[in-house]
Order: C-alpha cells, then sequence, then structure tokens
C-alpha cells in the first residue's frame, strides 16, 4: 500500500501529465449535468456528449421533460445504455425537482441522493463540478486506478475507495484529484491495455511491476 508521500507523488505527476483534467460532460448549468452523469452510467462520456447536444437544444427545463411521453424521451436516448430506466428516472427526477426543489437542482448531498438515478457518484460530481465544494466521486477509473497503485485493497467496495482517497489525500485536493485520476485512467492507465512500459509512476506501482514481469518471461 502507497503511504501518504507516495500518493502526492503520483498526483504530482498525474497534474503534469494531464494540468488540464476537467469534467468532459458537456453541460451548462447544474440541471443539465444532472441530467448528464445519470445517463452515464455504464456508458461513455463521448456517447453522453453525443447525445445530449440535441437532448439540452429540445429540454432546457424540468417541466419540458415531463410534456413529452415517456416513449418519446426514451427515442430521445435510445443510443445510451439502459435507455428505458434512465428515461424513467429522468421524468421522476424532473418531477421532484419541480415539486420540492422549486426546478432547482438542491445542492447539498443529501438532497441529491434522495432524487432518481442519482446515486453517491452522482451526487458527488454534482456537488463538486457545479456547486465547487470538494468531493471525491469514484467511478470505474478511479477505481482501477487508485487499486492498480495500491492507494487502496484489491477486496475494497467502491465507498471504501471513496474513503480511503478522502483520508489519505487533502480535502482541499479532492475535486482535482478526482478529475486526475479518471484523465490518467481513462488515456494512459487503461482497463485493457494499460500504458506500463511509458508509465512514470512504474516504480510505485504494483500492478505496472507484475505486468512487465509477465512481458518479460513471454
Amino acid at each position: 500500500m502507497l503511504n501518504k508521500k507516495q500518493i502526492h507523488i503520483c498526483l504530482d505527476e498525474m497534474r503534469k501529465m494531464f494540468p488540464d483534467a476537467h469534467c468532459e460532460l458537456r453541460h451548462e448549468n447544474p440541471f443539465e449535468l444532472v441530467i448528464a452523469v445519470l445517463l452515464s452510467a455504464q456508458c461513455t462520456d463521448a456517447l453522453v456528449n453525443k447525445v445530449t447536444k440535441g437532448l439540452f437544444e429540445k429540454y432546457k427545463t424540468p417541466h419540458d421533460y415531463l410534456e413529452v411521453t415517456l416513449e418519446e424521451l426514451q427515442q430521445d436516448i435510445r443510443s445510451i445504455g439502459l435507455y428505458r430506466n434512465k428515461a424513467k428516472n429522468i421524468q421522476k427526477l424532473c418531477e421532484i425537482l419541480l415539486k420540492e426543489y422549486g426546478g432547482e437542482v438542491p445542492k447539498e448531498h443529501s438532497e441529491l441522493v434522495k432524487l432518481p438515478g442519482v446515486g453517491r457518484k452522482t451526487a458527488n460530481v454534482v456537488v463538486s463540478v457545479a456547486f465547487g465544494e470538494p468531493a471525491l466521486a469514484v467511478d470505474t477509473h478511479v477505481e482501477r486506478v487508485s487499486k492498480r497503485l495500491g492507494i487502496c485493497r484489491w477486496k475494497d467496495s467502491v465507498l471504501e475507495v471513496e474513503k480511503t482517497l478522502m483520508r489519505k489525500i487533502p480535502r482541499d485536493e479532492w475535486s482535482e484529484t478526482h478529475h486526475r485520476l479518471i484523465f490518467f485512467g481513462r488515456y494512459h492507465c487503461k482497463a485493457q491495455s494499460p500504458q506500463c512500459d511509458v508509465c512514470p509512476l512504474l516504480d510505485l506501482c504494483r500492478e505496472g511491476q507484475k505486468r512487465m514481469k509477465k512481458k518479460e518471461k513471454i
């Protein structure tokens, strides 16, 4: 397991590699961000951005999503995985926003997770990106990188990974760390073909060292 000093070294290297790491889901306000993150579950940001380009031109407010039938909304997001369930959640979410929050997205994490289709990860992204509150959302990239590097244990749950990162990383660095880990996992330490042979973190990475030893034996 990496200690805090080693983790700091890793994050510094990621900052050098991806100085402009940011949320790649296109949005212009908190409401659009909630919809985009909801759609991104088990789906790539690139595909979500293709779909939301037209979606956000057609639907501007929670009320707009409720003016169409569920079937029409499903067709609008049909290319997204789990589109039927996501369409239902979007309309339910919009109903609640209008009834309980005046049509506005709540800023509190505890309120966000009450919304249909909004889990802990989605709420963390929204409070961090939309409202500037420190948060560490653990998606597939963050989890993979954290475990490969040895920041967390292989057997850790997503929540345990989040708690470990929050404990080992200063609070004021949570949000930027979230984006760095995502970029590092998305563009360098990929699921199927991590670039271990050119990775500046190889000396600290237990998984990378194992992979390189296997390559040497082949």
